[in-house]
C-alpha cells in the first residue's frame, strides 16, 4: 500500500467536504418536490453544466478510455461514439430546447405531455419508468465495479483482511471497495437533491480538472525524453476498413485484446456505430442523469446552452488525463503491475497502475479523489434520476398522489437506499466493466431509439405504438445476448432496432390516434419539425399567425459542424500531450472555425427564453 498520511488527509477532507454539502442542502431539499428533483429551477445553467460534465466523468468510463487509448491509439477518441457521444451535440442544437419546454419534472412525466393522460398513456409511461430503472441501475453497477476495481490496486486487501471479521473471495475485492465508497456518494446525493448534488460535482469537477493538469504534465515531461513503443496508425486520427494496428514485436498480448474486442473490420463497425449513434441521438436524451439536468435548466435557452456548456468542459478536461496516463502506461508497461488473479492481463488496470507508480505523496490523494469524485459524480446524478422516477412517477401517480412534503422526503430516502442495493447486487453478477458498457449502449439502448425518434417526429406515433415499440425493444435487449453470446451487441442492435419499431408501428396503426387536443397542445408549445401537417393545418385554423418549425436544414447543418467542433476539441489535448505541434495546430484552427460558424447560426439565434 502506497498511500501515505498526506494522501488520506486529502482523501478524508475530500469525503467531509461533499458530505457536508449533503447536510448543508438538506433543508432546501425537503421544500418540494421539485426542490429536490431540480433544485427549484433556478441553478444557472454554467453550473448545471459542470455538474453534467462531472456526471459524465466516470471512472468506469474512464478506466475504459485509457484501456482502449493504449491499445488502439489515437483512433480511439471515435470508440465512445458508442455512447455515442455526440449524442450532446443534437442535445445544445435544439433538442435540449424541445425537451426544457414541456416543463416536466421526468423523462416519464414527459410522455404525458405527447400522450395524454389515458388508459394507453399511462402504459407508455410506466414503460420509461422501467427502462429508465433499468438503465439507471445498470450505470450504477457499471460504475460501482470501476470504482472497486480503482482502488484494490492502491489498497490490497491482504492489508485489511486481518481486521475483517469475515472473509472476502479474491474475485469479490473490487465489489467490497465499491460498497464501501458507494456509502459516500449515497450520503451527499440522497440527504441534498439536485442542489447537493450539483454543488458537489462543481467542487468534485475542479479536483479532476486540477488532477487531469497535473498527469498530462508530468506525461508531456516523461515523454520529451522518450519515444514511444506504438505500432505504426498509433498516432493517427484516420483509418481504413481494418485497423491495421500490429503489436507483434512490441506487445502481442494486445493483439489478443483486439481480437477479443471485435471491432475489426472497423470501418462495418464504425458504420454501425454511427448509424446507431444519429438514431439514438434523434431519439433525443436517455432518461437518466443527462435529463434531469436539462429539466432542471430555468428555461429552454438556458437548457441548450448548459449542453454546449458541457463539451467545453468536459472533453479537454476528460482527454488530458487519457492521454496522459496512457502516455505514462506505455512508457513504462513493464513496471505497471496489470496481471490479473489468474495470470491474465487485465488493460482495465493501466489508469490505477500508472497513478500507482508515478504520483508522490500528495499528488497520489488527488488523482485518488479525482477518480472517487468522477464515481461519485456519476453515481449521485443517476441515483438522482432513479429516485426521481419512483417518487414521481411510481409512488405521487400511483400509490400517494396527496403525499405530504414530509412524506415525500422520507420516500426519496427509502427508494435511494433501494436502488443502491439493487445496483450492487447486478455489479456482483457483472463480468466486468466493458461487458456492462457494451450491453447498455448496444443492447439496452437499442430497444430505446425507435420510439423516442417516433415520439417527436411523426404525429401519428401513439401511446400504444410507444408502449410495444419499448416493450419489443427492452425484451429483445434482454433475450438476444443470450442467443448470441459471443457477438458484440453493437452487431445484432440492427436486429432490436427492426423489432422495436414493428412494434413501434404496428402499436400505432391498429390503435386510434392521440386525442387531437394533447397533440395540438404539444406541436404549439414544443414545436418540433417532422411529419406534422395534420396536426399544422388544425393550428392554423384557430390561429393563423402560427408559423411550423423550418429549422430542420439549419438544425442538422449546426449538428454536423458541433460534431466536427467537438471532435477537434478531443484531439487538441491529446496531440498536444503527443507533442504533435502540427496535428495540434490543425486541431485548434478547425475547432476555431467551427466556434465561429455555430457563434452566428446557433448561439445568436436561440430563443431568448
Amino acid at each position: 500500500m502506497k498511500i501515505h498520511l498526506l494522501d488520506a488527509l486529502v482523501i478524508i477532507g475530500y469525503l467531509l467536504i461533499v458530505s457536508c454539502i449533503g447536510f448543508i442542502m438538506r433543508k432546501r431539499a425537503k421544500r418540494s418536490k421539485k426542490d429536490y428533483m431540480l433544485g427549484g429551477n433556478s441553478l444557472p445553467w454554467w453550473m448545471l453544466g459542470i455538474s453534467n460534465a462531472s456526471g459524465m466523468f466516470d471512472i468506469s468510463g474512464t478506466i475504459w478510455m485509457v484501456a482502449i487509448m493504449f491499445i488502439y491509439g489515437v483512433k480511439s477518441i471515435w470508440l465512445p461514439w458508442l455512447w455515442p457521444v455526440f449524442n450532446q451535440v443534437f442535445s445544445f442544437v435544439y433538442l435540449s430546447i424541445w425537451l426544457r419546454r414541456s416543463n416536466a419534472s421526468t423523462g416519464a412525466e414527459w410522455m404525458l405531455t405527447r400522450f395524454g393522460t389515458g388508459k394507453e398513456a399511462n402504459r407508455s409511461h410506466k414503460i420509461i419508468v422501467a427502462f429508465a430503472l433499468l438503465s439507471c441501475m445498470g450505470f450504477m453497477a457499471y460504475g460501482f465495479i470501476g470504482l472497486g476495481k480503482f482502488i484494490e490496486i492502491f489498497v490490497p486487501l491482504s492489508s485489511l483482511q486481518p481486521y475483517l471479521p469475515f472473509h472476502v473471495p479474491a474475485t469479490f475485492v473490487a465489489h467490497f471497495y465499491g460498497i464501501i465508497f458507494t456509502f459516500f456518494a449515497v450520503l451527499y446525493s440522497i440527504m441534498g437533491g439536485m442542489t447537493s448534488i450539483v454543488w458537489a460535482d462543481v467542487v468534485q469537477y475542479t479536483l479532476m480538472a486540477l488532477g487531469s493538469v497535473c498527469i498530462a504534465i508530468i506525461a508531456m515531461h516523461e515523454l520529451g525524453s522518450h519515444s514511444l513503443p506504438v505500432p505504426d496508425g498509433w498516432s493517427d486520427l484516420s483509418f481504413g476498413w481494418n485497423l491495421n494496428i500490429n503489436w507483434d514485436g512490441i506487445l502481442p498480448e494486445v493483439n489478443n485484446k483486439i481480437k477479443d474486442d471485435k471491432f475489426d473490420p472497423f470501418g462495418m463497425f464504425f458504420s454501425l456505430m454511427v448509424a446507431k449513434g444519429i438514431l439514438a441521438s434523434l431519439a433525443g436524451p436517455a432518461p437518466n442523469y443527462d435529463m434531469q439536468k436539462i429539466l432542471s435548466a430555468k428555461s429552454p435557452r438556458e437548457a441548450a446552452l448548459m449542453n454546449m456548456f458541457v463539451n467545453i468542459v468536459l472533453l479537454p478536461t476528460r482527454y488530458l488525463m487519457i492521454i496522459g496516463f496512457t502516455v505514462l502506461g506505455l512508457l513504462y508497461y513493464k513496471e505497471l503491475n496489470i496481471q490479473t488473479a489468474n495470470g491474465g492481463l487485465d488493460f482495465e488496470r493501466i489508469l490505477p497502475a500508472a497513478i500507482l507508480k508515478f504520483a508522490p505523496a500528495g499528488l497520489l490523494g488527488l488523482f485518488l479523489v479525482e477518480l472517487m469524485a468522477a464515481f461519485m459524480g456519476t453515481f449521485a446524478g443517476t441515483l438522482n434520476a432513479a429516485q426521481a422516477y419512483i417518487v414521481n412517477d411510481i409512488y405521487l401517480k400511483s400509490v400517494k398522489p396527496e403525499a405530504t412534503n414530509k412524506e415525500i422526503s422520507r420516500m426519496n430516502y427509502i427508494s435511494g437506499i433501494v436502488v443502491v442495493a439493487i445496483s450492487i447486487v447486478l455489479g456482483i453478477f457483472a463480468k466486468d466493466v466493458n461487458s456492462i458498457l457494451q450491453w447498455i449502449v448496444g443492447a439496452l439502448y437499442g430497444g430505446y431509439i425507435a420510439a423516442n425518434v417516433l415520439k417527436w417526429h411523426w404525429w401519428r406515433f401513439n401511446a400504444s405504438g410507444f408502449f410495444w415499440g419499448m416493450f419489443a425493444g427492452i425484451l429483445s435487449a434482454l433475450i438476444l445476448p443470450n442467443i448470441f453470446p459471443d457477438t458484440l451487441p453493437l452487431y445484432y442492435f440492427p436486429l432490436i432496432l427492426l423489432l422495436s419499431a414493428i412494434g413501434c408501428v404496428v402499436g400505432s396503426l391498429l390503435t386510434p390516434p392521440t386525442d387531437l387536443t394533447v397533440l395540438k397542445s404539444f406541436y404549439k408549445h414544443v414545436r418540433p419539425w417532422g411529419f406534422w401537417q395534420p396536426v399544422y393545418e388544425l393550428i392554423k385554423k384557430d390561429d393563423p399567425s402560427f408559423e411550423r418549425n423550418k429549422n430542420f436544414k439549419k438544425d442538422m447543418f449546426n449538428v454536423l459542424i458541433g460534431t466536427i467542433a467537438q471532435t477537434a476539441i478531443t484531439a487538441l489535448p491529446v496531440f498536444i500531450v503527443l507533442l504533435k505541434p502540427q496535428q495540434s495546430i490543425i486541431s485548434a484552427i478547425v475547432l476555431g472555425i467551427c466556434v465561429l460558424i455555430l457563434w452566428k447560426t446557433w448561439y445568436r439565434q436561440l430563443p431568448a427564453e
